[in-house]
Formats: C-alpha cells, structure tokens, sequence
C-alpha cells in the first residue's frame, strides 16, 4: 500500500508494535523527526521521489506516532502526511486501511472468530480505484486518503496490466494494487527494493511512456459490490482478465495453513514485491458502509523487517588486543527478523568518524547473513552533537597496554581473553568475566600476573565459592605445561608467521628483520611485525618472566 494508507492506519496500530519505550532523548527529537517525515511526504507525493525506503519510511511514521504519544507536550501541530497527495476525485466506495496483527498468537486468535478466510500475499506497490461504466474502464483514481484522489486515468489506460474494457456491459468499482512487474523475485531474499516507490514516481508522472507502462501490473485485492462468496469473485475476475487475484489467493482455515503461505510466499519467487500477508474473511460490509478505517473483515501480517529504524543512545568504544578500536552503537531496542537487537559495531573508527554518529541519531541496521547485526547508513541526525571520549588511535597498537596504565583497561582485558581462548592456552573455566573479577579484585595489574595467584589471594573475592577458586587456581596452575608454540600464540605473535616459527625464544630473537626476510613467505611486511615483536621491550620481560616459572621454550 502506498505511504499515505499506512499514516492513516498508524492509530488503528496496537500500542505494543513499536517495542520502544519513551526514552528521554527522544523528547527533544519529536520535532525533527516530524519535519524531516514532512520533506519526505512532498517529495514522495508531490515529486514522486523517494530519499529513504519504504519500510524505513513506514517505521519512521510509527515511531512518530509513538513519541508523540509519550511526550504530546513536544508536539506543537499535528502535521497532515497526506496534505500533498489528497486529490479531488472522491472515490465511489471508501479505501480501508488496514490492521497490522504482531504475531502468530494474534493471527491464530482473529481466525479463531471467523469462517471463510482467504489469505493474499500484502503486494507492495500502490493503491487504486477502477472504476467501469458500461463494461469501459472509466476512471482510475489513486488512493489519496481514502475519501478523494488523484485522476491517473489518462495514465492507466497505457498500462497493457489492466483491463481497459469487460467483457460484459456492467457498471462496477474494483480496488487493487499497481505493482512494478519483478523477475522471481525472492521477498526474503531481495527485499522491496523500493518497488513501492518506483510505481508512484512513474504514475505521478504527466506523461507514462509504453516502456515503463508496460512494467507495471494489477493486483485487484477487491470487488466492494461482488458476489458475496469470495471463490466466485476470484473465478469472475480471472474470466474478466484479473487473474493474478486467483493464482494469488489460498483458503485457509487454521494458523497453521496461515504460516506455510505467509512463509512459502516470503520464500519463493512472485512477480511483485510484496511486504506481508492480507486475510480476508469473505463476508463484509456493504460498499456503502466502507469508511476510511481499519475493518473487521480484513488484516494484514507483515513480513519480518529486514531493515530496522534504531535510535542511538550512546557510542562506545572498544580496543580490542591488537590496538583495533572499534566504535560500537548502543541502540534502543528493535526488532529485526524475530530478533531484539540493541547494540551494532560501526565498523572501523575511520567509518565512525566519516559517518559521524551521535546518540540522538537514528540508523538503519540489518542483518549480514540473517544473523549479524549491521550498520547499513545514518538516516535523521540529532541536532545536539554530543562530545564524546574518542580514544586515540595514535596510543593503540599491537604492542601496547601490557600493563593496566590508564586507558588501557580494554586492551589488557581482551588480550587476557585471548590467552585463555581456544586459540590461545585454552584454559578451562576462564573468561572475559573471570579476568575482569580479577582484575577489578586489584589481583592482575599486568599481563602475566595471574602466574602466581594463589589459594589465598582468590579467597578474598567475593562471590568466588570453594568450587570456583579450585577450579580457577588450577585452570591458571595447567597453563605452565602449555607447550611452546602454544605460548607463542597466547603472547600474540604476528599471526601470519604462526606456522613458520621454529627454534626457542633465544633462536626467535636474535632474528633481525633481513633474517626473516630470509625464511620462505614472509614478505617485508611480516618481516617487520615479527621483529618489533621479539624486540619490544615489554615482550621481552614477559619472556624472561616465563623463563623464570620455568616454562619449556623460553
């Protein structure tokens, strides 16, 4: 359905759809959030371009709503989404919104009361009136705000996707969908690629060119006065040329039959875009009862989003064991494919910085593999610019913070994990959370303190029972039978070289930068990374300090 259905319809919405709460940067957001919608609307409506996508757009209008809800103090006029596309040609029988169901509970229990349903993929393109006289397409309006539209008549009768003249001589109004005609297209897959928005710019244009008219299709999803039972209104369209509504249409009788088409239809190929299910019970109102609301004889079951609107609220910083800083997002909760999602890595600190995120800001995020949370672009900025305590990459690198110096909590940290790790000594039972008990108990103050922790020093942690502090001390204890190789792993030696390494810590270090240039695959780059290693300073008391303890190798 076109934007301007589902601002009219974000009242009739359940108040639980938008999972947010009022979070209090938002108070001073409301405006912003408003005008920006507004330049959206006119150029969408008035221009037919469309700067954001249609589900970001759709988000943006709800959360609108639901602000407005949470502080009305801050909304000083109520703006009118649709005051650029309202048209002047009322239409014959009213266009319904629709009522958006949560889930699969909802959708279970509105089927429970009802007899007859049939359920439609929700096409995603833009809605009409057609209306016929004497058998001739007569009249083609867009939808507006449901009461009045726009004459796309001249329009429509270039588009071959609909039918410009009926078999018989009848006087009628059909409501459907002009859709931009897709190749097997994938909704779970390719998302809605801005289809929508596609159709509306070309018909709000004042002149459609055959080329374009011809990518367009029509999906009549209604028929206000037809027959009343809904197989032999499908039957009756397909006779007349309609047929999509019938190859597009299933019975259903349960939630079960609900979900398989609903997913079949997310998940296999359609010749439009489409962003959910419609379900229709047959019996309705008569035509002249239709208003410009939510009915009780149809709703629609969205897809899963694949692109989320996220507010930030705040922007940390982590400094991972090799110096990476890697500036990660704090969002407020969304839902994105059945999943909450409330924080997301902006990638590199040069991304951060080209991008220049603030908390305020809202972002779009998706998924990388349907699985990983992913920063796709900025979408509003807050007009507070926030200072925030960017850390200094020059300070961080492969070989700093050995020790717990100020600012390098993060990095001692991660390179203490990392030795417990799998690719590291593989010490059972110790984690991130173990080394930051440790460290916050003042126990480790650099990178090889742990070695002579005893039975009475973890005695005094809090929260550390009899079984944990045995199970710790001799996790920390097996690390001396560690071999070697795997110590040099632990200590973070230059990954490329892992496996060219041979020789004791003394054979490793005496090694210059031409001598392992020397050695087969190592190129200059790796050449100089693997002697910085062996000749930090820091690197170098480690080693002797494993020598100490009696570690084989050093």
């Amino acid at each position: 359905m076109m934007r301007l259905l589902y601002a009219l319809l974000l009242i009739a919405l359940p108040y639980g759809v938008w999972a947010e709460g009022c979070p209090d940067e938002a108070r001073s957001q409301v405006g912003i959030l408003a005008e920006q919608i507004n330049q959206w609307d006119d150029g969408y409506h008035r221009l037919g371009q469309s700067p954001v996508s249609d589900e970001l757009y759709d988000q943006a209008r709800q959360r609108l709503t639901h602000w407005r809800q949470c502080f009305p103090e801050s909304t000083v006029a109520s703006d009118t989404p649709l005051a650029s596309s309202r048209g002047t040609l009322p239409h014959p029988v009213a266009h319904t919104g629709l009522e958006k169901l949560l889930d699969e509970q909802a959708v279970g229990t509105w089927l429970g009361t009802r007899q007859d349903v049939w359920i439609q993929p929700k096409v995603d393109g833009v809605a009409v009136s057609l209306v016929y006289r004497h058998g001739r397409l007569s009249q083609v309006i867009s939808r507006g705000d449901g009461a009045v539209g726009h004459d796309w008549s001249a329009s429509a009768r270039k588009i071959p996707g609909i039918v410009q003249q009926l078999p018989a001589p009848l006087d009628l109004v059909l409501q459907g969908e002009l859709y931009w005609r897709l190749d097997d297209h994938v909704q779970s897959v390719s998302g809605g690629i801005n289809a929508r928005s596609k159709v509306a710019g070309l018909m709000n244009r004042k002149q459609l060119s055959d080329t374009d008219a011809a990518g367009i299709g029509l999906f009549v999803w209604a028929w206000p006065e037809g027959p009343a039972g809904f197989s032999e209104r499908l039957a009756t369209l397909a006779r007349w040329g309609f047929s999509d509504s019938r190859r597009y249409s299933q019975p259903i009788q349960n939630i079960t039959e609900a979900t398989h088409w609903r997913a079949y239809w997310y998940n296999h190929p359609l010749p439009f875009a489409s962003d959910g299910v419609v379900l229709h019970q047959a019996q309705r109102a008569p035509a002249g009862r239709w208003q410009v609301s939510a009915p009780y004889w149809a709703v629609a079951w969205k897809y899963p989003l694949g692109k989320a609107l996220a507010l930030v609220r705040d922007v940390q910083f982590n400094i991972g064991r090799t110096g990476r800083i890697t500036p990660m997002l704090e969002l407020e909760p969304v839902r994105l494919d059945d999943r909450q999602i409330s924080r997301v890595s902006a990638g590199s600190l040069k991304r951060w910085q080209s991008l220049d995120i603030r908390p305020g800001d809202q972002v779009s995020i998706s998924l990388a593999g349907q699985v990983i949370p992913r920063l796709d672009e900025v979408i509003l900025r807050s007009t507070t610019r926030a200072e925030l305590p960017v850390p200094n990459p020059g300070k961080f690198h492969a070989l700093s913070c050995w020790q717990l110096d100020p600012g390098c909590e993060e990095q001692l940290l991660a390179r203490l994990t990392w030795l417990s790790g799998n690719q590291g000594l593989a010490l059972p039972h110790i984690g991130r959370e173990t080394w930051n008990v440790l460290i916050q108990a003042g126990l480790i103050a650099g990178f090889l303190d742990w070695l002579t922790l005893d039975a009475a020093e973890l005695a005094n942690i809090d929260g550390f029972g009899d079984r944990s502090r045995a199970r710790v001390l001799e996790s920390l204890h097996s690390a001396r039978q560690r071999p070697f190789a795997q110590w040099l792993k632990a200590l973070g030696v230059p990954p490329a070289a892992r496996n060219n390494l041979e020789g004791d810590w003394q054979t490793l270090v005496a090694r210059d930068t031409q001598a392992w240039l020397a050695i087969d695959g190592i190129g200059p780059g790796r050449a100089a990374q693997l002697s910085a290693f062996f000749r930090d300073p820091h690197v170098q008391a480690m080693a002797e300090t494993l020598r100490v303890a009696g570690i084989d190798g050093f």
